[in-house]
């Protein structure tokens, strides 16, 4: 089935086109002994993506994400310090690292997901520099409403729609069909243009207050609409992990996999982060 998800599509074997094990009796191979075999990575000095594999490049992405996040937080230093030039020195910083942060891992999230051969140093490149955004972010955002724990509070959020959306799919069999998934890839694309020039504009003075993206009633409503966006994504990344297992991928697929996951799961961690800050409000 062709995928229309960005960072599947430039998969042959996500998509159908050679490196998926032949499930047709008639392209096995036949053994010496007369037993057919299907054809296997295996054979080729490569294991298969699997469940396992998949977990355990997602367990690392993620892993350079909050490591490179608690090294950025530690780094920019106390924005509530009582000597306004220390204070206004750490801002500098995180605006910094967290806009640099986000230019620079949505130049390389592009890269990942258009280019059809998975390279594991990109992958982990991304979720370093991701990871300095969301430290960066977070630590204004903690600054702002005048208590860290909301980031604790965004990740246990986090947690639970990823497990709840998990859950939904697995237990009521949620089936991925291709006019959901284009729905839902268009819808995508259109948040992210529209985001991308409300940043430019807000940037360049034209939007106040961040327009679409402040946080007052409306950049309520924009990341209650991500939120889902990211829920649905989810579902994709689930639907096309489930499709690459069973087309016997090899073991680098699972990159690709991890690659996705971590994307949609940061995008998540980011906007229920805001929608937290907005309920609370400042100091």
């Amino acid at each position: 089935m062709q995928s229309s998800n960005p960072v599947f599509a430039r998969s042959d074997g996500f998509n159908g086109r050679g490196g998926a094990v032949a499930t047709d009796p008639a392209q096995w191979k036949v053994d010496l002994d007369g037993q057919g075999s299907s054809p296997t990575h295996t054979e080729l000095g490569q294991g298969r993506m699997s469940m396992d594999t998949v977990v355990e490049k997602t367990a690392i992405t993620l892993g350079l994400v909050i490591a490179a996040a608690a090294v950025t937080w530690f780094f920019i230093g106390d924005l509530l310090d009582p000597d306004q030039s220390k204070a206004n020195a750490a801002y500098g910083t995180a605006f910094t690292l967290a806009i640099g942060g986000a230019l620079i891992g949505l130049v390389l999230s592009l890269v990942n997901s258009f280019k059809k051969i998975v390279s594991p140093p990109l992958v982990m490149a991304y979720a370093v520099v991701e990871g300095v955004f969301v430290g960066a972010f977070s630590k204004v955002i903690a600054s702002y409403v005048g208590d860290p724990t909301i980031v604790f509070q965004a990740v246990l959020a986090t947690m639970v729609a990823f497990g709840g959306t998990l859950a939904a799919y697995k237990f009521f069999n949620i089936q991925v069909t291709d006019k959901f998934r284009k729905v839902v890839t268009i819808a995508m694309f259109s948040f992210v243009g529209v985001m991308l020039v409300n940043f430019v504009l807000s940037l360049t003075g034209v939007l106040d207050s961040g327009g679409l993206r402040g946080f007052n009633a409306l950049g309520l409503l924009v990341s209650a609409v991500a939120v889902v966006l990211a829920v649905f994504m989810l579902i994709l990344d689930f639907d096309f992990v489930e499709k690459g297992i069973a087309a016997g991928l090899p073991e680098r697929e699972s990159w690709r996999a991890a690659f996705a996951l971590t994307v949609t799961l940061v995008w998540l961690y980011i906007e229920l982060l805001r929608i937290l800050a907005i309920l609370r409000g400042g100091d």
